[in-house]
């Protein structure tokens, strides 16, 4: 099947690739991708985990993603899933 692709400025096709999830065990809420992500996809999250509260990034509006990548090049930990969407 077809992916959704575009054009870059110079002419080169390109085909987004759109956040899907966050690793929770991975991720350290550190909020770097929440001050990237400029369309509101993501949410900090917390869980409570026996005495301890564990903070954690969440993609809670997948359909505002615009597959620029942002968020995943500012992850230290490499926590996000993206996926092309096929049409």
């Amino acid at each position: 099947m077809a992916s959704i692709t575009g054009l870059t400025r110079d002419g080169q096709v390109w085909t987004p690739k759109f956040a899907t999830s966050i690793n929770m065990d991975s991720c350290i809420g550190c909020g770097r991708c929440f001050k990237a992500c400029s369309k509101g996809v993501l949410v900090l999250d917390e869980v409570e985990i026996g005495d301890l509260e564990k903070s954690f990034m969440k993609v809670a509006y997948p359909g505002r993603c615009i597959g620029c990548g942002a968020c995943g090049r500012t992850c230290p930990k490499n926590c996000f899933t993206f996926e092309e969407i096929e049409l």
